[in-house]
């Protein structure tokens, strides 16, 4: 089966990824009625060409397809669209499946069975970090490290960097306060969900994204940089070195 009617065009758009005719009717339903609009595709081959041909806010999507492995889409997706909110939705509870979904692209996850109210309000907390204007601020530079905050740019000598959403937000709040410890629950409750609860494992894998992004990016450049490090506090949080 393909997807559902296109969406409505004054509404936040969120594409549902999901074969059980149950869950599917359920979320497209509560999202509806809730103000987003939503449109619902079955496998991951229409999902995909869905995504091609309209603009989306969010992406919710089941990992246990009949033809793709989500897993896949996910990559895929967050490949062509680096700003799209991906949300897992997952019967896969093991702590290795839920890092493998994050390490796949995606910015939050929820267990099945899972409360409408409480997706319903991780989509909010996830769209409002992405829609509010903030005054604008001047670029961090710490050692041959720019980022501009403003235009959501991190460039390691004029050559961009690329970070998805989560690992940005993460690195400028860290870049805000160069030299300081910020703890876990500080990170959590700023880059995710004041509201956050349940494992902080997401911070770990975004964490580790970023990481390996910005030591790819030294490694690849052609002049030796001076890269802030990201110390690890045991039982407290992280510390970016100025």
């Amino acid at each position: 089966m393909g997807t559902s009617a296109a969406p409505d065009p004054d509404r936040l758009r969120i594409l549902v990824v999901e074969d059980d005719d149950t869950i599917g009717h359920h979320l497209e339903t509560g999202l509806r009625s809730n103000g987003y609009a939503p449109t619902w595709s079955r496998t991951g081959t229409s999902a995909l060409a869905e995504a091609e041909r309209s603009r989306y806010d969010a992406l919710l999507l089941d990992l246990g397809l009949p033809d793709l492995d989500g897993l896949d889409v996910a990559r895929s997706l967050r490949a062509r669209f680096p700003d799209l909110l991906i949300i897992i939705l997952t019967a896969r509870t093991d702590d290795i499946d839920v890092i493998a979904g994050l390490d796949a692209g995606a910015d939050d996850y929820l267990d099945k069975p899972f409360s409408l109210t409480v997706l319903l309000a991780r989509l909010r907390a996830h769209l409002r970090r992405r829609t509010v204007t903030s005054p604008a601020q001047q670029p961090i530079r710490l050692g041959d490290l720019l980022i501009d905050v403003t235009a959501r740019r991190c460039t390691l000598r004029d050559k961009e960097v690329p970070l998805r959403p989560k690992e940005f937000e993460l690195l400028a709040l860290l870049a805000r306060h160069p030299g300081e410890a910020i703890a876990r629950e500080t990170l959590m409750a700023q880059v995710w969900d004041e509201n956050w609860f349940g494992p902080t494992k997401t911070l770990d894998v975004t964490m580790a994204g970023l990481r390996r992004r910005l030591t790819e990016a030294a490694d690849t450049a052609v002049q030796p940089c001076r890269l802030p490090q990201i110390t690890t506090l045991r039982g407290h949080g992280y510390r970016l070195e100025s």
